[in-house]
């Protein structure tokens, strides 16, 4: 066998045993390794990896458990004769037909093509980056992975066995659903029944599912301007009649331009992308439009855990008296987003029609994750998250907001309440998506804003800045790299 089959990286996230079990497994598979070769003995092939044998055995002794290998005393690993068994056998191939035959034009069989529409684009490995100013990653170093761990291990006990492994159709957890009950709405001021809550893969899936129930191909819906790209993006799959509405400091202006709609999305606790907080008086005016016109609203709250000054404001939501709200939630930014976990709250007869829904496209969210989430919510570990979230957060917030002042004062205003992320309005003369691109090369990474609103090219000057996954001490020297960034720009 060459050398270069064996091989084993250390900084790997995946462990030795693994990467070397993984490594013989692909080269039996390949055929590299023939049914009945012999397989290097322990201490050589813990010589030439740089391993224990001792880690090069349980990996040797695990692979002839599952069959891919035999061990003949006083002789060694084999490669098994079975490793083949249940597996398409070989067969001699039809020649190919050589007459032309029409490509398959798949544009034309597509109903939509959600690829060709604008999204928000960040770099995968923001991770290598300096001074990464992305939103919407959390901090890992905050997040108690003791405690997540042990949640984990509770769930995976006999007691809790039958709420992952068995088949739940469209029902969700009991104990999430009470969870999300006691812990998460009633600090927002929301009250509900479970069969008002619907678990669901991030605040994203919810979106997708209310404009799939609602949004009809001659429906009109309003949003914010500037707003979320993504449910303009969903609503944009069902129906032309999409409503820009323009935003200020107390939240989406509330007038003659909503009328025409039937439906609102609305950021209120929180307005994406600018962080104004929706004043009490906006509220009241936009339920009293849903009232009058027989209107729904969606209220995203997607930030609710990140308010730093005064007392949290209370959801949307818990001022309807018409069931006229339909709240979305999620806990992607104070557990993990890649967890996927979220949740949608509506009047009964909506949520039936949802649950059917996704039944239809994935039966139910794993149930080992919402088992996991229910403990760490009842537990307390959620609520112990949650403070630790907000001092350090406050802390990012308020350095971000003198490092901004100092080197781009007059550019960003500091939320009223919180938020993760500062909205920058750079001079007329700047485009934002020249200056991200150059940030990127200098280990800076931003987000242009002008993907936001519903015309662009009038906003290029606009970008964020979030300070979820970045260290405190690295905001100062990241915003004044930046300013050096943007100097240059100006003077070239």
């Amino acid at each position: 066998m060459r050398n270069s089959l064996f091989h084993v990286e250390r900084l790997e996230m995946t462990t030795l045993q693994t990467q070397i079990r993984e490594m013989l497994v692909s080269a039996m598979l390949s055929g590299q390794l023939p049914v009945g070769a012999p397989i290097p003995s322990t201490r050589a092939m813990a010589k030439r990896l740089k391993v224990s044998r001792n880690t090069v055995m349980l990996a040797y002794q695990a692979l002839a458990s599952d069959g891919y290998l035999v061990a003949r005393e006083r002789s060694g690993f084999y490669v098994s004769p079975d490793i083949h068994d249940g597996t398409v056998a070989e067969f001699e191939l039809a020649q190919p037909d050589q007459t032309e035959k029409p490509a398959i034009d798949w544009e034309g069989r597509f109903r939509v093509q959600p690829s060709e529409q604008s999204n928000i684009v960040k770099p995968s490995n923001w991770t290598d980056y300096p001074y990464p100013f992305i939103y919407g990653q959390a901090d890992a170093a905050l997040f108690p992975i003791a405690a997540w761990r042990d949640c984990m291990r509770q769930s995976m006990g006999r007691k809790w066995l039958d709420a992952w492994t068995n088949d739940h159709f469209a029902e969700d957890d009991r104990m999430l659903i009470e969870q999300i009950r006691q812990r998460i709405l009633m600090r927002r001021g929301i009250m509900a029944n479970p069969d008002e809550i619907l678990v669901t893969l991030g605040a994203q899936n919810a979106l997708y599912l209310l404009s799939s129930l609602l949004v009809k191909h001659d429906s009109h819906v309003a949003i914010e301007d500037p707003g979320y790209p993504d449910i303009r993006n969903i609503f944009q799959l069902r129906t032309d009649h999409i409503h820009h509405i323009p935003v200020d400091s107390e939240g989406i202006i509330v007038d003659s331009r909503l009328n025409e709609a039937e439906i609102a999305f609305v950021t209120p606790s929180h307005q994406y992308p600018t962080n104004a907080t929706m004043s009490i008086t906006r509220r009241k005016a936009l339920l009293a439009w849903a009232a009058e016109h027989n209107g729904l609203i969606i209220e995203d709250d997607y930030e609710f855990e990140t308010n730093y000054e005064g007392e949290p404001t209370p959801a949307l939501k818990s001022l309807d008296q018409g069931q006229r709200v339909l709240y979305v939630g999620s806990l992607s930014k104070s557990l993990m987003p890649g967890l996927r976990m979220g949740f949608m709250v509506g009047p009964a007869p909506l949520i039936r029609e949802a649950r059917a829904l996704r039944r239809l496209m994935l039966r139910h969210p794993p149930g080992n994750n919402q088992g996991v989430v229910a403990l760490f919510l009842a537990l307390g570990h959620h609520d112990t998250l949650i403070g630790r979230l907000h001092r350090s957060y406050r802390n990012r917030w308020k350095t971000m907001g003198n490092a901004l002042e100092r080197h781009f004062p007059g550019w960003a205003e500091a939320p009223g309440f919180g938020g993760t992320s500062y909205w920058v309005k750079g001079p007329e003369w700047l485009d934002c998506t020249v200056l991200a691109n150059k940030a990127l090369e200098e280990g800076v990474i931003i987000e242009p804003g002008d993907i936001h609103f519903s015309n662009p090219e009038n906003h290029r000057n606009y970008f964020r800045l979030g300070f979820s996954s970045i260290a405190e001490e690295r905001i100062e020297p990241g915003i004044e790299r930046l300013a050096q960034i943007v100097t240059a720009l100006k003077n070239a």
